[in-house]
């Protein structure tokens, strides 16, 4: 019996590593601290540029601060990531928000709709920018929910463009030369010109110095 369990992880590896192409991503269920920074370091590979992990930013509109778990920053754009360590059959409500059976709590549980949320950190994030000084270019700041969990399993695969399913997530490759691959261009929105240098290094002064969770500049 164990022979044949062996073998059929044996089996199972070699299929991933077959079709996935052995990327880092997770392989089984792991805390959501871990899945941030899983998907932190892949998102290095994948488009370059500093990714700040656990910023914890002042929210001017509620008086208290807004946990954001990445921001990607390359010398072209800036991404605002939320990372839902989400297992389950999931399913997306009339109201925004998730639905998912079957996951880590084995109960029915319901997520606020974390597209919205994503867009309001990004708000957020942008505020708290131009309150230090930087004037940001319109559209500068993108966001999007990224599911790294390998239990994930989308129900009526109606989920909207800014989240980027498990299934998508492991099949995204980094360009040669540190070039954004198509697929990835169209995830995080790629294409824009190259800001001045001046502007990249006062974001990332800011960022690198803006309140964290800790001090982790992957």
């Amino acid at each position: 019996m164990w022979l044949e369990i062996i073998c059929g992880i044996i089996i199972y590896q070699l299929f991933r590593r077959f079709f996935y192409g052995g990327n880092d991503v997770l392989d089984v269920e792991t805390s959501d601290f871990n899945a941030i920074f899983s998907v932190a370091n892949r998102l290095e590979k994948l488009c370059g540029g500093k990714v700040y992990v656990g910023l914890n930013i002042p929210d001017a509109d509620t008086g208290s601060r807004k946990g954001i778990d990445i921001v990607l920053v390359t010398k072209g754009e800036a991404a605002v990531i939320s990372v839902k360590n989400v297992s389950g059959f999931v399913s997306i409500n009339d109201d925004g928000s998730w639905t998912s059976e079957g996951g880590r709590s084995h109960r029915k549980e319901r997520i606020p709709d974390p597209v919205a949320e994503a867009k309001n950190t990004a708000s957020v994030l942008e505020s708290y920018l131009e309150q230090r000084g930087v004037t940001l270019p319109e559209g500068y700041f993108s966001y999007k929910v990224i599911i790294p969990n390998p239990n994930f399993r989308e129900i009526y695969r109606n989920f909207p463009p800014e989240v980027i399913t498990y299934d998508q997530w492991v099949q995204l490759e980094p360009e040669p030369k540190g070039m954004i691959s198509g697929w990835v261009k169209g995830a995080f929105r790629g294409g824009k010109k190259e800001m001045q240098d001046s502007f990249h290094q006062q974001l990332n002064f800011i960022l690198s110095t803006a309140p964290m969770w800790d001090r982790f500049v992957i």
